[in-house]
């Protein structure tokens, strides 16, 4: 298990076409789950932790949103929709803002055909990080010095029969092994970082990747499939769809490769390239700024 997951840890960087498809789950609990029409994206990551998205409208290569981080901090430019939305937004990967202004009511968001300025209200408030750790997966370091514990246990969950030849509605019980990653936070104590899901059948697989803050929640889960040769010379074999579900963000993201064969593997881009400048002239928002404001006390 763990020279599977070494082995994707393995890819320096990616670069390739991909479709990109939003769903805003904050009306989950309600029964509500909107499913906003997909995008064409361009998609560039490269370790540790950069990446540029590039999302489109499908066939007119128009763009709505783009967005970079370079590890540390992260930039999105919403390009389309109404003066509220296009913006460029501002802030640190590891900081904690409220969500930017949109339609939060169930009754006028459930519709079955979403309209561009409704994906640009979502798309405004994706951020970058969420999406690098999830696609550029961390390698598993065994060493003396290493602060991190592994353990390893069987799961077996009820689910739909997912193998092409599969008749609909038929559900098989799928055996999975369990690899948990931990961390000593102090003498007698350990916090949970991941939880790596292994599919078993016909061989070992990477199947959904889980991270957790430092409370133990959820912060993160990840599913992959549909595994294929990447590249030219096809020597990376790689999950061609990942959807990404943030559950305290309220958002799925469902990534797709659309031509697995034309994506460029491990070439080395410049640090540049990962720091989105507003060659628009758009309205700045710095998240920064404004929490700094927020929590200013007068005297």
């Amino acid at each position: 298990m763990i020279n599977e997951v070494n082995k994707l840890a393995a890819l320096r960087s990616i670069h390739g076409k991909v479709d990109i498809q939003f769903e805003d789950t904050s009306f989950a609990e309600a029964g509500i789950a909107e499913k906003y029409r997909q995008a064409d994206g361009t998609l560039t990551l490269q370790r540790p932790g950069k990446i540029y998205l590039i999302i489109q409208v499908p066939f007119i290569a128009k763009d709505i949103a783009q967005m970079t981080s370079d590890g540390e901090t992260f930039r999105v430019a919403v390009l389309q929709g109404d003066d509220k939305y296009r913006r460029f937004v501002k802030g640190t990967n590891n900081a904690v803002y409220e969500k930017l202004d949109g339609n939060t009511d169930p009754a006028k968001n459930h519709k079955k055909t979403m309209t561009e300025k409704e994906t640009v209200n979502a798309l405004s408030n994706l951020r970058p990080q969420h999406l690098t750790d999830a696609l550029m997966i961390s390698p598993i370091a065994i060493t003396d010095q290493s602060t991190l514990m592994y353990s390893q246990s069987e799961f077996f969950q009820d689910e739909p029969d997912s193998r092409p030849q599969a008749k609909r509605g038929i559900r098989v019980v799928r055996g999975y092994y369990l690899l948990e990653e931990t961390s000593q936070t102090a003498p007698g104590e350990a916090r949970l970082l991941r939880r790596l899901w292994f599919d078993r059948v016909g061989g070992i697989r990477l199947a959904r990747l889980q991270t957790f803050d430092d409370r133990g929640l959820l912060v993160t889960d990840v599913t992959y499939s549909n595994e294929m040769p990447f590249g030219e010379a096809g020597r990376f074999r790689l999950p061609t769809r990942i959807e990404i579900t943030r559950p305290h963000d309220r958002y799925k993201l469902g990534i797709t490769y659309q031509s697995p064969a034309a994506v460029e593997i491990d070439r080395e881009y410049k640090p540049e390239a990962f720091r989105l400048e507003n060659k628009w002239q758009l309205p700045e928002v710095d998240l920064d700024a404004r929490r700094n404001k927020g929590t200013t006390v007068n005297p």
